[in-house]
């Protein structure tokens, strides 16, 4: 075979490759830089991370998708562009065939967005395979099986519940509460109760260096420097993993009422599944400390956090390239989904 097929996990914060024969080939922040004067692009990536807060008027660092979907069409071409660059080489003679993720409530109109900058940029077949299944593959579930299996999938954008049977999705819900939610909460905490500006960047070390969602007895501690709402000037304070507690609470309600939303839907044949095999979260937001014990507090079902839940959507477009190649299995899902 000479042309290459590709994974794509094209999240809201982070996009992870996948080669097939090759495995994970990039990870990279979902962010581009443009020249507004030019309109031209001056970084992607992790170069275009590092501006995000920094720029002069003439230059914007900006995620080209929201909520998991395509915000802009133009700016999501140069990233895929970039990606495939990155991946395979610059001097491209065939096509690839690519799998790239989607959220499962995408609507026709997003659907389309993604299939023409997907095509833009020189692929050859493309299938868009709802998260949740992905993420659900990637986990090593056994969806293959009449049992049923539920996955919790938490990126940047979006968190999606679902239950699954006999490859398809039998119930889900899409909510557009995950990481960056719980980023801006901390934001609005930190200025509301501490007195204290900072942006997302910082947001986002907070949450990954001392972020639990239940407080503790032993609480991590940081430093967090900013600017003093009142004064105007430079200022560090420190804060605790159970201050970072109470500013997530929010989102993670919405995210609680969402699974207990599924589980009321649910089968009650498939329930009983549930309950004997437990609920998996994938996704970078399940790596949020004690989260696990939290949902499992709040439903009653144990929760258990994959295997490398960063990886888990990208895992399972690796598996879903061989699986289609081969003809091995077709996967049922709602109309939406299909291309």
């Amino acid at each position: 075979m000479l042309s290459k097929r590709l994974g794509i996990d094209l999240g809201t914060a982070n996009s992870v490759v996948f080669v097939e024969g090759e495995g994970i080939v990039l990870i990279e922040p979902t962010v581009v830089a443009i020249d507004v004067d030019k309109y031209t692009v001056l970084a992607v990536g992790d170069e275009a991370k590092e501006m995000i807060g920094k720029t002069p008027d003439n230059i914007i660092a900006k995620r080209p998708l929201r909520n998991g979907v395509i915000a802009d069409s133009r700016v999501t071409e140069a990233l895929l562009r970039h990606f495939f660059d990155k991946a395979l080489g610059k001097s491209r003679f065939f096509k690839p065939d690519v799998v790239i993720s989607v959220p499962a409530g995408i609507t026709s109109v997003e659907e389309r967005a993604v299939l023409k900058a997907a095509n833009a940029v020189g692929a050859r077949n493309i299938t868009l395979l709802p998260e949740p299944l992905l993420a659900a593959l990637g986990a090593d579930l056994p969806i293959k099986t009449s049992s049923g299996n539920m996955i919790i999938n938490m990126g940047g954008g979006t968190t999606e519940v679902a239950v699954m049977s006999l490859d398809g999705i039998v119930e889900y819900e899409s909510l557009r509460v995950a990481g960056d939610a719980i980023n801006d909460a901390i934001i609005s905490y930190m200025r509301k109760r501490k007195g204290l500006l900072i942006g997302e960047q910082t947001a986002e070390k907070v949450k990954i260096k001392i972020g639990s969602a239940l407080e503790v007895k032993n609480p991590k501690e940081m430093e967090v420097r900013g600017r003093d709402v009142g004064a105007g000037m430079p200022k560090s304070i420190t804060i605790d993993s159970n201050d970072v507690a109470k500013a997530v609470e929010r989102p993670l309600r919405l995210i609680i009422k969402s699974i207990q939303s599924v589980l009321e839907k649910t089968p009650p044949e498939l329930s009983a599944d549930i309950i004997d095999r437990g609920m998996v979260m994938s996704g970078g937001t399940a790596l949020l400390r004690n989260l696990d014990k939290l949902f499992t507090r709040a439903t009653g079902v144990p929760a258990l956090v994959a295997e490398d839940p960063e990886f888990c959507v990208v895992k399972g477009t690796g598996i879903a390239l061989e699986l289609l190649a081969t003809g091995e299995r077709k996967f049922s899902f709602n109309r939406e989904f299909r291309r």
